[in-house]
């Protein structure tokens, strides 16, 4: 299943499958497979009973999410254009908005992450996002709508599939705390300084990075919101506090036990001029965004909304060691499989 180029120097993990049929045939696989269908399945039910509508995601677009931290993404030739394989449906979640007010994908992306996230055992090239917009919502309406999906499928999981948790040595009361409690909240300022007090060096203006997500997980048995990032350190589309210049209104949801993040999300931002001035602040050519901006221009709804990392999801219901092991055909950055 597996073969590198010498020049790319990547660790493979030791556990990382050799052939398709070796993951494909574990007992573990399948347990972790049939819990991540369930997890599905609540995740429509649970939402389509809030009144969302399901929509199918583009998979290519002239344009995708530009604030992919560290990866880059993929080219394909749509007949003589230069086309992008989706690495978040962000910004046609927000022109979805056009025609329902609440909408979901589950979304497949493409990111070719940096070759040291092979062994994070949280990144993978190809994977899914339960996407989630909601419109004339703010920042909390998201949050509120995120912390009660997550309690809902896991504890769908928990009622319905004990055998299959047994079977990964997955212990279900890990999960008290998430059905039964809301999830805590944070601030970015606020975890940096717990990490540079912990010895860990974040960048204060910066996103959490990874080994600064781990510690932060690993301390609390339930999950947390960060909220607040400074400007500069997400995409254009996150809106900018106008109480606390400097603020984004956005967000990301943090698994407990050291497994990291497992969404994020934001305010958007919709005004014409406003994501003109952002582009430009990030490094983005507004050029590039043609059909985007035009449907700004003409006005698209004010909006917040969510992605959550389905096997990342996946890897914390099920207890995984790593998020590879939450997918039928893993794609490890760096790593050729089939």
């Amino acid at each position: 299943m597996t073969s590198t180029s010498a020049e790319l120097d990547v660790r493979i993990p030791p556990a990382f499958p050799s052939s398709p049929d070796q993951h494909l045939m574990a007992e573990s696989t399948r347990a972790t497979l049939r819990v991540q269908s369930r997890m599905l399945a609540a995740t429509r039910a649970f939402l389509t009973g809030q009144g969302f509508q399901e929509l199918l995601p583009p998979v290519i677009g002239p344009v995708t999410d530009p604030g992919i931290r560290g990866s880059k993404q993929v080219d394909v030739d749509f007949y003589g254009h230069k086309y992008k394989l989706m690495t978040s449906a962000i910004l046609y979640k927000q022109a979805s908005l056009l025609a329902f007010d609440k909408i979901f994908y589950i979304a497949p992306n493409v990111r070719l992450e940096p070759l040291e996230t092979a062994v994070t055992h949280r990144h993978l090239a190809e994977f899914h996002q339960i996407d989630v917009e909601i419109r004339d919502a703010r920042r909390e309406d998201a949050m509120e709508l995120a912390e009660r999906l997550v309690a809902y499928v896991v504890d769908e999981v928990v009622r319905e599939l004990p055998a299959d948790l047994e079977l990964l040595g997955r212990d279900k009361d890990a999960f008290r705390e998430v059905v039964t409690g809301a999830f805590a909240r944070t601030t970015h300022k606020e975890a940096t300084a717990d990490l540079t007090a912990l010895g860990h060096p974040q960048d204060p203006g910066a996103e959490i990075d990874w080994e600064g997500e781990e510690i932060l997980s690993a301390k609390t048995s339930r999950p947390f919101f960060v909220a607040d990032y400074p400007k500069g350190s997400r995409g254009f589309y996150d809106r900018e506090d106008p109480e606390q210049p400097g603020v984004l209104r956005n967000f990301d949801l943090i698994a407990p036990e050291g497994y990291g993040e497992l969404a994020s999300g934001s305010e958007r931002e919709h005004d014409y001029a406003a994501l003109v001035t952002r582009m430009r602040e990030t490094g983005e050519n507004p050029a590039k965004y043609g059909w985007y901006l035009d449907l700004a221009r003409r006005g698209i709804p004010a909006s917040s909304g969510f992605g959550i990392g389905l096997e990342r999801f996946t890897r914390y219901v099920t207890g995984r060691t790593a998020v590879w092991e939450a997918s039928a055909y893993p794609k490890l950055p760096g790593v050729v499989s089939a």
